[in-house]
């Protein structure tokens, strides 16, 4: 029996280009990316309980190429004020998923949070 906490959050879905969001009265959530971070955090839990012995084992059982599992399983570890301002919608509005799909994630939390202010510089 899971025990998880659940929450219920009114929103409404919104495209922007090809991004989807989920807006509220206040923020933008950006869907895909907040996605990506779930399946991340849950394939860590599979790998952490011993329920999957790799990467690729998820790989298959989701029918994923492994690039893909490990480029969303660095997304865990993210700065945990980071990951509290994407779920807030604060997210910066250039970061996508894909930019992580393809680039280099510091592992310091410093590092991380200058790469993120980085991309509000960004014009």
């Amino acid at each position: 029996m899971d025990d998880g906490l659940e929450t219920f959050v009114p929103l409404t879905f919104r495209r922007r280009g090809v991004q989807r969001l989920a807006v509220d009265d206040r923020q933008a959530h950006d869907v895909t990316l907040i996605e990506g971070l779930a399946r991340a955090f849950y394939w860590q839990h599979l790998l952490d309980s011993g329920a999957m012995q790799s990467g690729s084992a998820i790989a298959r059982a989701e029918k994923l190429h492994q690039s893909v599992i490990n480029e969303l399983l660095r997304l865990t570890l993210l700065a945990p004020d980071i990951i509290e301002q994407w779920m807030a919608g604060r997210q910066p509005r250039r970061l996508t998923l894909m930019w992580f799909q393809r680039n280099r994630l510091p592992v310091d939390w410093q590092a991380q949070r200058k790469l993120m202010a980085s991309f509000e510089e960004r014009t």
